[in-house]
């Protein structure tokens, strides 16, 4: 068997990481909440989903770990990495005319392809300490 190239490895990572945010994105509109945006970029950060509960908008994080041997895919989600969330929010927020409710929440999925669980994190950190 032939051995993955750099760039081949690449494009199925980002096939999986697609994937597991399309199944993300199912999981809470099932839950009642509607998409507004997905994969939203500004300079300096990126938003995987947007979504409105109610009034409530939600900026959600997709993870995933497929290594055991690492931190958990919620683990990853450490402050600079919320850091990034919080100003790429704030930059989606100026695109508004007024500001609602907001909230952050995490989708995680840790394990191997084929043995894994969406788990959904509510509420997952807010922006108090991100200037």
């Amino acid at each position: 068997m032939a051995a993955t190239t750099g760039s081949a490895k690449r494009r199925l990572a980002w096939l999986l990481g697609r994937s597991t945010e399309q199944r993300a994105e199912r999981l809470l509109e099932r839950a009642g909440l509607r998409t507004l945006g997905r994969n939203w970029r500004c300079k300096g950060g990126e938003l995987d989903l947007i979504m409105a509960d109610g009034d409530t908008l939600v900026f959600v994080e997709v993870r995933r770990r497929s290594r055991r041997d690492r931190a958990s895919a919620a683990e990853s989600v450490d402050w600079r990495k919320r850091r990034r969330l919080v100003h790429a929010a704030r930059r989606y927020l100026q695109t508004l005319s007024r500001e609602p409710a907001c909230r952050f929440d995490v989708v995680t999925v840790d394990g191997p392809a084929g043995d894994e669980t969406l788990r959904w994190i509510r509420g997952a950190f807010d922006a108090s300490g991100f200037g």
